[in-house]
Formats: C-alpha cells, sequence, structure tokens
C-alpha cells in the first residue's frame, strides 16, 4: 500500500475525527455555561449535585466514562447498544468537557469585581442584561487562553475514541500499521494531529486579538 492509498484510506478517519471534535465544541461549550451558573446556584442540593458531577468528570479517566456510558444501558437494564457506539461518544465527550469549561467558566466570572455588579444594579440593569451585556464579554476574553488549551487537549483526545472501537484516525492508522508492517500510518495520523492542532491555536489567536477591544 503506497502513501497515496494509505493517505485516502485514512481521510474517512479524519472525517469522523472531525466530527467528534466538532459536535463536542458545539455541545460542551453551553453546556459547560450553564453546569458553572448551577454551580452558583443558592440551592444547596444543586451546588451539591454539579460539585459532585464535576468531580466524577475530572476524577476519572474519559476512556472510562465512555466504556461506562456505552455499555452501561445493557448490563444495567438490558437494552439493545446496537447503533449506540456514535452517540456514546459523543455523549461521553460533552459531558466530559463541559465539566472541564464549567470550571474554567466559574473562574473567570469569580474574577470580576462585585462593584461591577453593584454598579449595573444602580444603573437599574436586570441580573440577566447585567450578565450579558457587562460581565460575560470580560469573561470571555479572561478566559479565552485556558479555553484554547482545553480544545486542543481536546483535538488529541478525540483518539480515545478507539475505546469503543469507533474507528477515527488513529484506530484506522493502527489497523493499517499492523496489516501493512508501516510505520507511515502513525506518521500521517501525527501529521494530521498537528495540522488541526496548528489551526485551532491559529483560530483561537485570532479571536484573542479581536476580543483585545478590552483591557
Amino acid at each position: 500500500m503506497n502513501f497515496s492509498t494509505m493517505l485516502s484510506t485514512m481521510s474517512a478517519g479524519m472525517l469522523r475525527t472531525g466530527s467528534i471534535f466538532a459536535l463536542t465544541l458545539i455541545g460542551s461549550l453551553p453546556l459547560g455555561m450553564v453546569v458553572a451558573l448551577l454551580r452558583k446556584s443558592h440551592l444547596p442540593v444543586v451546588r451539591g449535585i454539579i460539585r459532585a458531577y464535576i468531580s466524577l468528570m475530572r476524577g476519572t479517566p474519559l476512556m472510562l466514562q465512555l466504556i461506562a456510558l456505552y455499555f452501561g444501558p445493557y448490563y444495567l437494564f438490558g437494552w439493545s447498544i446496537r447503533g449506540w457506539r456514535f452517540s456514546a461518544v459523543i455523549i461521553g465527550f460533552i459531558l466530559n468537557y463541559a465539566a472541564y469549561f464549567a470550571e474554567i467558566y466559574r473562574g473567570g466570572i469569580e474574577s470580576i469585581p462585585a462593584g461591577q455588579y453593584e454598579a449595573a444594579e444602580v444603573l437599574g440593569y436586570t441580573k440577566t442584561r447585567t450578565f450579558m451585556r457587562i460581565i460575560l464579554p470580560q469573561v470571555i476574553k479572561r478566559i479565552m487562553p485556558s479555553v484554547t488549551n482545553e480544545v486542543i487537549t481536546l483535538v488529541k483526545d478525540t483518539s480515545l475514541a478507539f475505546t469503543l472501537a469507533y474507528q477515527e484516525v488513529f484506530s484506522l492508522a493502527k489497523q493499517i500499521s499492523a496489516s501493512q508492517t508501516s510505520f507511515m500510518p502513525f506518521v500521517i495520523a501525527g501529521v494530521f494531529y498537528f495540522v488541526a492542532n496548528y489551526l485551532v491555536e491559529f483560530g483561537m489567536g485570532r479571536v484573542e486579538k479581536a476580543l483585545d477591544y478590552y483591557r
């Protein structure tokens, strides 16, 4: 198998890796904000549940979470898991990364001086308007470096989908390498991850520059 054939064979895996990455971001970024706000709830029960969720997601390996999410319905309830693999991968990644993003958001929100909330209240702003118009723009600017690091980590973590036998680019690289006795598939996969991370870093850097209006 020559280089072009390997690249063509692995292209499907690259698309699957890209879909895991994109869907995880689409789901985990907004969910993380919801979790962060619930983490600051005035209700002790809600705070306790959210803390437990964050602790569980951050305290156990993502690989273990994917396995539990995929096989759990069968072992706990006897449900069929046919056709559940891709959904389990996406849900597992979203739940895991939402916990990390939630703590990043919370740190950003808590870094805003309380005086800004008080000033907005004096000016007649509602809590929702204060958060959306005054607090959130500052939070986004402050957390961008941390969010960028998590997004870069996500690119590499997509390879953990192999745990559920989902054929993303790394899984295909291992299969082709074993069948062809060649290291080249791993080189192709490595270049793919490097380029993907470079694009993420470049894109996030442009976003940071666009937010330079705030000091």
